[in-house]
């Protein structure tokens, strides 16, 4: 299917692949729309749904300029996954060990690797080599430090970490029945204290020179002052952050979970892409900043990974390389309602049987989470049929969760 809709209300169009746009997503993505340094037009994806000044879901190219909180707090969140040589019949009845296995391994929630474990450890010198590059930025804006206390210990001790939310590891079983691995998380807390910091930073910024937006969180820098080459160069460290967090997290839940398998190799090389980020690309003979806030990029023959909620289908996709999407397509189901209103609606029994047949936690604390909150991923692949193929569909039948 094409695109569903044009919006022509801003300073560029607004195209939408989708007809499922709630008032407070249209809203923003007209606000997005009437900044002067967007060009062409914003791209909004078929899961698109309402965020914190921007559009979850959206695809803002910028001229010389970038908006922090467009990218967001977990800079650099995203997808890993890896297609391992089992079959589903190979896996046990009960996967309620390998669950803890791997519980036991990858720290979630608020949990994280106990520094006196990190020591010496391979997560500990591939956090040194990472460590150069904070300490520069730290150095330009120790305000950062001050945002979170034990800052050293806990942005090395979180490499290797899950998180909460919608994040979450999964073993999924495809339509050959083969067995995947696969995984979604970010930058962690040190993400969030840089994009908090920068986002404070551009606000600022905007009012000191009495530039007006439609709103405050829209505020950003622009190319040539020293806040822009500093956000980029802290930015561009945490996405670094975020794609060795997840390898991190795979290798450490296939050692795992090997000990209690059949003996498997890695079939393909693992997809590891971010859905929450900004890059320069070319795009309609020009050089932009891409923002992608809830989308990943779909360029032609790229593969991607777009999941559905925690009882609902996943796909990997390679990218179709449409233009009108700046090459880009959606970064999964997209939520449907928010999560408050998620746990007014239902409880734990709702869960469990929304999550039948799948080995994951069915109390209270994940209500949240519970598939009904999010859309139909059917539909929102069936709205980016132009923007990318399907190579393979998988369902979990694992999954872990903060």
């Amino acid at each position: 299917m094409p695109i569903s809709m044009t919006l022509n209300k801003g300073l560029v169009p607004v195209k939408v692949w989708t007809s499922d746009l709630e008032h407070e997503a249209l809203a923003q993505l007209l606000n997005v729309s009437q900044l002067p340094i967007v060009r062409h037009h914003v791209a909004a994806m078929p899961d698109v749904h309402a965020g914190i000044g921007a559009t979850v879901g959206s695809v803002i190219p910028t001229a010389s300029a970038i908006i922090p909180a467009a990218v967001g707090v977990d800079i650099g969140c995203g997808m890993n996954a890896v297609r391992l040589s089992l079959k589903a019949s190979e896996l046990p009845d009960n996967l309620a060990r390998i669950r803890s296995c791997i519980e036991a391994a990858v720290p979630v929630g608020f949990e994280q690797h106990a520094a006196s474990k990190m020591k010496g450890s391979a997560l500990q010198r591939k956090a040194r080599r990472l460590s150069d590059r904070l300490d520069q930025i730290v150095a330009r804006h120790p305000g950062i430090m001050k945002m979170q206390r034990r800052f050293r210990d806990t942005w090395i001790c979180q490499l290797g970490t899950l998180g909460g939310g919608n994040h979450f590891i999964e073993l999924c079983i495809d339509e050959a029945q083969q067995v995947w691995v696969m995984l979604h998380s970010g930058s962690r807390g040190i993400g969030n204290v840089i994009g908090r910091y920068f986002i404070s930073a551009a606000q600022k910024d905007m009012r000191r020179h009495f530039t007006r937006l439609p709103d405050q969180d829209l505020a950003y820098f622009s190319e040539g002052s020293e806040l822009f080459d500093d956000y980029v160069f802290a930015v561009d460290w945490a996405q670094d952050y975020a794609m060795e967090n997840r390898r991190m997290m795979l290798d450490l839940v296939l050692e795992a979970i090997r000990p209690m398998l059949p003996a498997f190799r890695l079939e393909n090389e693992a997809i590891n892409c971010h859905h929450n980020y900004v890059a320069q690309e070319t795009h309609f003979g020009e050089r932009l900043f891409i923002t992608r806030k809830g989308a990943i990029r779909a360029g032609e023959g790229e593969l991607g990974i777009i999941p559905g909620s925690m009882g609902a289908k996943s796909y990997i996709v390679r990218g179709l390389g449409n233009a009108e999407s700046f090459c880009s397509c959606s970064h999964g189901a997209g939520r449907r309602m928010s999560r408050s209103e998620a746990k007014r609606r239902f409880d734990r029994f709702d869960l469990a049987a929304q999550t039948e047949g799948i080995e994951c936690r069915k109390d209270g604390g994940v209500v949240d989470e519970i598939p009904a909150a999010y859309k139909d991923i059917d539909e929102v692949m069936a709205h980016q049929r132009d923007l990318v193929e399907v190579l393979h569909t998988l369902r979990q039948v694992l999954c872990v969760k903060g």
